[in-house]
């Protein structure tokens, strides 16, 4: 409670003037237990966006930077054991905590749906819409199920949990509704300083809704394929706008409580900057093809085979992995969002297209670094487009997506690799000289059989609170859209 109760205030501090909203600044009350008109609009809407990019930024990195590979478990340290070798529970952390920061903050943005359909302020609902579908098919996509309709509902207690298929066919409906109303009709005072994301630009709000509808579709090729099919080809031919700037909160500082969480949860809490390191996977990638992101992506050292906890190798020759406080959490990035029209143009449009976005992706991506991509894209560059075959050309999109989405966005790699299979297993470890570099490899203390993870735990608490959660379900089954 103490941290909610901080980070609300912190909030508040950031957007509101001295004397323009000092009425919201007591602390002492607790945001969840005010009525649901008690608190300004401008003020709980970045309250949801803080949340979400709190619960996404910390324990949402942290599984997917180990579950696609970017980072392993230090050898010098066991923070993150049962990540790395696949033994997480229910109980943990990663479940628990995940699960009720996220849904605290939907609470929020939900509230702020409500509101502004009560006074047809349709840019505050477009904006809370989006949110609300962002945060839900992060979940629904680790979790397989979630409450949905009758979530953060204080009259329900134990919500009913929604398949996947009904979220997903929930989520595009939600967004449809939102994006039919006119925006130049909205009643009353729209986003500006408190859109901690885009500063109140509402067209910024409309393509990434877009482009959400779109990401969703995509999920859905392997398990409903004329779903998928119908709604990418109506989005590419009605001529609607794709997210071409960062979905990103950018507002962090090098202090206390206001970095970013990644950093906040790996170093700073735990006083430590050692648990997490160089993973052999995503190392020797970026190393064989003189990638000079490796650098900015490791300090300097040697990287660690996936999982090898217990090698009695010289920790301090072992790469770290580099974190800043200030570096932005993105909900989606630009490069996010070409990758995604990249492959939307691969299956469904003009494989013309489908290069020139593929190489716009790749040079955003090391532009985020203050480096010239082009020479990598251009012909003969190590990610040339290989205009081969579809399954070709898909492998370098989804590949060149895996490595743009570190350290922050691991999850949507992880996903990506559920879906598609890319990166590939490798068949031998990696200390064989034939390892392929950059293919995945099973933990060397792996305690699934050679399973890999496929969703996280249902949260304990719960299964205790709810009897309307789902069964216990293993990690390595699939969610309904990898089937």
């Amino acid at each position: 409670m103490k941290s909610r109760l901080i980070i609300f205030a912190a909030v508040l501090s950031l957007i509101c003037g001295a004397t323009s909203c000092e009425d919201q600044l007591d602390i002492n009350r607790d945001p969840d237990s005010l009525s649901q008109g008690g608190v300004a609009m401008a003020t709980e809407f970045p309250a949801a966006i803080v949340g979400i990019v709190g619960a996404q930024g910390s324990y949402g990195a942290l599984v997917g930077g180990f579950w696609s590979q970017y980072w392993t478990q230090s050898n010098a340290s066991n923070q993150y054991k049962s990540l790395d070798d696949y033994s997480v529970l229910g109980t943990s952390d990663y479940s628990n905590n995940f699960w009720f920061a996220m849904f605290d903050a939907l609470g929020d943005a939900r509230n702020v749906k409500r509101i502004a359909l009560e006074q047809e302020n349709w840019n505050y609902y477009l904006a809370a819409t989006t949110l609300e579908v962002y945060a839900s098919q992060l979940m629904v996509d680790f979790f397989g199920a979630i409450p949905y309709e009758e979530a953060n509902n204080a009259t329900i207690l134990q919500p009913h949990f929604n398949s996947g298929e009904e979220v997903y066919d929930l989520l595009i409906e939600d967004l449809n509704t939102a994006l039919s109303y006119d925006l130049e009709e909205s009643r009353g005072s729209a986003p500006a300083a408190d859109d901690l994301l885009f500063g109140g630009d509402m067209d910024n709000w409309v393509a990434f809704a877009n482009t959400l509808k779109l990401k969703i579709f995509l999920r859905q090729q392997n398990a409903r394929p004329q779903v998928a099919q119908s709604g990418i080809n109506e989005l590419l031919n009605s001529g609607v706008e794709f997210l071409d700037t960062d979905a990103a909160m950018t507002q962090f500082e090098d202090a206390p409580n206001k970095g970013n969480p990644l950093y906040e949860t790996n170093e700073r809490q735990l006083n430590s900057t050692t648990n997490l390191r160089a993973s052999t996977t995503m190392f020797s990638f970026l190393d064989s093809n003189g990638d000079p992101r490796l650098s900015e992506y490791y300090e300097p050292g040697n990287p660690l085979n996936q999982g090898d906890f217990n090698s009695t190798v010289a920790p301090n020759s072992i790469a770290i992995v580099d974190l800043s406080p200030t570096t932005p959490v993105y909900l989606m990035s630009r490069e996010e969002s070409l990758f995604l029209q990249a492959e939307a143009q691969l299956k469904y449009g003009s494989e013309e297209i489908a290069e020139e976005k593929y190489d716009a992706g790749v040079i955003e991506a090391f532009s985020k670094y203050g480096i010239d991509g082009s020479p990598f894209v251009e012909d003969g560059g190590a990610y040339a487009y290989p205009n081969g075959s579809e399954q070709e050309n898909l492998e370098a999109i989804i590949t060149q997506r895996w490595v743009a989405g570190f350290p922050g966005n691991g999850f949507e790699a992880f996903f990506a690799i559920n879906r598609t299979g890319i990166p590939e297993v490798s068949d031998v470890s990696q200390d064989d000289e034939n390892y392929i570099p950059g293919q995945l490899a099973y933990p060397v203390n792996g305690t699934t059989g050679g399973d890999f993870p496929k969703r996280l735990p249902f949260p304990s608490n719960v299964r205790a609170r709810n009897s309307n959660a789902p069964d216990i379900v293993d990690i390595t089954v699939p969610v309904w859209w990898a089937e």
